[in-house]
């Protein structure tokens, strides 16, 4: 299949996705908690049994890994697989904030080829495939070219910033929660914010269409050592998340490489 192909095919179930995450929230949600304490809702099963029947039916030969669904090794010896987070944000989706999102991505030998992000309260749907460049609602985006920390716009937790045993301390910088990992590296691709960062382990899910598309935005996507992500391994999980335009990535690097090292 040709990465337009899956493009629409994944954009098209994104926002059917959405659509019935909304129209379940309206009569009513039944929140449940997971082991690691995370919220899980209806609506956020609801919505990975429509992706898994959606997609798998078009493409049955692709492997299939999503947050909701209990892991099936197998995807591994897939050429291509789905990874997919059904509700992305699910605490902000449960408050009726807007900063949740539907992520897709298809991944091919490690790496995203084809990925999309749709966030439904403002209906955004961020799309990207490998070497086509990254689009907002159908206008190409790209990240911005902020140089310098001080001043710049970051998503993440401002209390982590402040923490007094970081060696250098954080120049002044706007920094604002955003819920969805997927969303925040949207955030970043299109320009509204200058980077985000999350030193606590990510899922691929959270991941993997976000990193394409600030790829093909022109920003960097790795974990806090620098190094780039490889999706659909037997533990599907980074260690964690630097997402930033690309004159801001070695600046962010050099303050938190350093975490970890002697664990």
């Amino acid at each position: 299949m040709s990465l337009s192909a899956d493009l629409a095919l994944i954009s098209e179930a994104a926002r059917e996705a959405g659509a019935l995450a909304l129209d379940l929230r309206a009569r009513g949600l039944d929140t449940q908690f997971k082991a690691d304490k995370s919220p899980v809702t209806n609506a956020d099963l609801a919505c990975d049994a429509l992706l898994l029947e959606r997609l798998q039916a078009a493409r049955p030969d692709y492997g299939w890994l999503s947050e909701e669904t209990t892991d099936n090794p197998e995807r591994m010896g897939r050429q291509r697989t789905f990874v997919v987070d059904p509700i992305d944000g699910t605490r902000a989706f449960v408050k009726e904030k807007a900063w949740w999102a539907v992520s897709i991505a298809v991944v091919e030998a490690g790496r995203p080829t084809v990925g999309a992000i749709y966030a439904p309260q403002l209906d955004q749907l961020f799309v990207a495939t490998l070497g086509g460049g990254a689009f907002l609602n159908g206008q190409a985006i790209s990240t911005s070219q902020t140089g310098q920390l001080e001043g710049c716009a970051m998503v993440g937790d401002a209390e982590m910033f402040r923490h007094p045993a970081w060696p250098e301390p954080w120049p002044e910088m706007r920094v604002k929660a955003r819920n969805s990992i997927a969303y925040r590296m949207c955030l970043v691709a299109c320009g509204e914010f200058d980077a985000a960062l999350a030193l606590s382990p990510k899922s691929d899910w959270d991941l993997a269409a976000g990193d394409l598309i600030t790829a093909e935005a022109g920003g960097v996507s790795t974990n806090h050592y620098g190094q780039d992500f490889t999706y659909n391994g037997p533990n599907p999980t980074q260690r964690s998340m630097v997402c930033s335009a690309r004159p801001l990535a070695s600046l962010i690097l050099n303050r938190v490489r350093h975490i970890g090292l002697s664990s």
